[in-house]
């Protein structure tokens, strides 16, 4: 997720994020480079990024998927929405899908590395608060 570049206000900032999920129920994760003057640099995430001047979150995420990690999906779901307190400002809408492909194979544009992670190890990873909150909110909302 790249750092919000317009010149909007951190109030009305917006960008988008996917939890994406495979058929493991293992989430796709993306480790964000260490660099000066991004937002949460060297933090597990998942893929995403701000909103261009005028475009909705539902243009931006299926955008940035593509920009990142030249992804796509067909089943985006769109959650709720948290603002980035601690990181950028925006407000982030969060949106979900599926995907069984191999991580390893796509070709990441940004950050260091994509990664499938079990639940269950996302203890251990450093992972922004307002993205561990939506993953958690997730988890707990998805059907067993």
């Amino acid at each position: 997720m790249h750092q919000d570049t317009t010149a909007d206000s951190p109030a009305t900032a917006r960008g988008a994020v996917a939890i994406i999920v495979n058929r493991r129920g293992e989430l796709l994760l993306h480790l964000r480079d260490d660099l000066p003057g991004i937002a949460w640099p060297d933090h597990w995430s998942v893929l995403g990024g701000g909103c261009d001047p005028g475009e909705a979150p539902a243009a931006a995420i299926v955008r940035e998927l593509d920009e990142e990690a030249g992804l796509a999906v067909e089943d985006l779901t769109e959650l709720f929405e948290i603002r980035d307190e601690h990181g950028s400002g925006q407000l982030i809408t969060f949106f979900a899908a599926s995907w069984d492909g191999d991580e390893t194979a796509l070709p990441l544009a940004e950050g260091v590395k994509l990664q499938f992670l079990a639940p269950e190890d996302l203890e251990i990873r450093t992972i922004p608060s307002f993205i561990r909150d939506g993953i958690n909110r997730y988890l707990a909302a998805r059907p067993t």
